[in-house]
């Protein structure tokens, strides 16, 4: 195993600890009411943020060692997605409901700031679509790169996941002249969502041939 295959089984690791992180520091007395200075971010969201921003920076960090040392291996191109999508759809899947699955955030940190439902369905969803467009291209012997618009969206769900963690934060000083209940992390998650969408139709459409063709297994039978 690599170095770049290394920093990618790193990353699993960090979204297990930030999941485990959310459970846990919950139950230890004080952490649960603790306020950071009147912001509104929650100690316990604030360590998993910390971890989350060290888990985002592997994400850039091994691909970039593998290109530049020419490490590319199979092992790595299978985790690297296994560990991108752990990092982001246990997240937004978990930041839903907040206030559900985790209860500790004391009142005095204002209103709890949560992951839109519906934009978390279609998040996720875009992804299984996805993924499942590789896995047959890969069986026909088919490359689907990433577009630019699946880059976009990679990067807006981190800024955006990394806002909610943060309850809005420093956003939530200027969320007083939006309509009520909107905030700006809430618009990031929109915006997020739509490059997910954007960029899973030009997935779709630039690669429907795969689900047209034939694998070079499926050739060789029928000849």
């Amino acid at each position: 195993m690599n170095t770049p295959t290394k920093i990618t089984v790193t990353r699993i690791i960090a979204v297990v600890l930030m999941l485990i992180s959310l459970f846990v520091l919950s139950v230890i007395p004080g952490f649960k009411t603790i306020e950071i200075a009147n912001t509104g971010i929650n100690l316990v969201y604030l360590i998993v943020f910390v971890l989350f921003v060290i888990a985002c920076y592997t994400d850039h960090l091994d691909g970039y060692l593998a290109r530049k040392n020419n490490q590319v291996t199979d092992l790595g191109k299978f985790l690297d997605p296994v560990a991108d999508k752990l990092l982001i759809n246990s997240l937004v899947i978990f930041l839903i409901a907040p206030s559900i699955f985790s209860p500790y955030i004391p009142e005095s940190c204002g209103p709890v700031v949560g992951f839109n439902m519906w934009c978390a369905i279609i998040l996720v969803a875009r992804d299984i679509v996805v993924d499942a467009l590789r896995f047959i291209g890969a069986a026909k012997g088919k490359v689907i790169a990433a577009n630019i618009f699946g880059k976009l969206k990679t990067v807006l769900e981190m800024v955006a996941i990394g806002a909610v963690l943060l309850n809005d934060f420093p956003f939530r000083y200027f969320d007083k002249g939006w309509p009520v209940g909107l905030h700006i992390s809430d618009i990031l998650v929109y915006l997020a969502t739509l490059a997910s969408l954007i960029s899973g139709i030009i997935y779709v459409i630039q690669n429907k041939h795969v689900f047209l063709e034939k694998s070079d297994k499926d050739e060789r039978s029928n000849n």
